[in-house]
């Protein structure tokens, strides 16, 4: 358990002292946001930091790495080996990846079983669902 010693020290502070402390929290608080902001700003990416949270980079970056970001600005296209950061709806944290494979279309889509995931969205989004599936299995 945290020690809770530093409440000792609060409070026999007088109202100035406290006043200052506090302050001075507020200040690298706005700080850390105004950097924050301004780094959005100029890099123009809505996260222009992350920390990695997996191992799936481990050849060019280890987790826990802190990596900035920027939106891209040139016309080519993606190429592999390259590492790309995008944001999937629903989740607050950019996923970044090294592009393994670029598949391209000839003839139309191939390979493509329409609404095949359904159960896996399903047992994500529901967990009843899931207990169900899971117990129903060695019926």
């Amino acid at each position: 358990m945290a020690s809770l010693d530093f409440l000792d020290d609060v409070q026999w502070m007088n109202k100035r002292q406290l006043y200052y402390l506090v302050l001075n929290f507020g200040k690298i608080v706005s700080s850390a946001l105004m950097l924050r902001k301004g780094l959005t700003v100029r890099t123009g990416s809505e996260s222009p930091a992350v920390v990695l949270l997996s191992g799936s980079m481990e050849r060019a970056f280890h987790r826990g790495a802190f990596l900035f970001l920027a939106n891209r600005v040139e016309d080519h296209p993606v190429g592999v080996e390259e590492i790309v950061v995008f944001s999937i709806e629903g989740r607050e944290v950019p996923i970044v990846h090294r592009v393994l494979k670029i598949h391209e279309k000839q003839n139309g889509p191939r390979g493509f079983v329409p609404y095949a995931g359904i159960v896996t969205i399903l047992m994500n989004d529901n967990p009843k669902f899931q207990c169900a599936v899971l117990f129903a299995g060695p019926l």
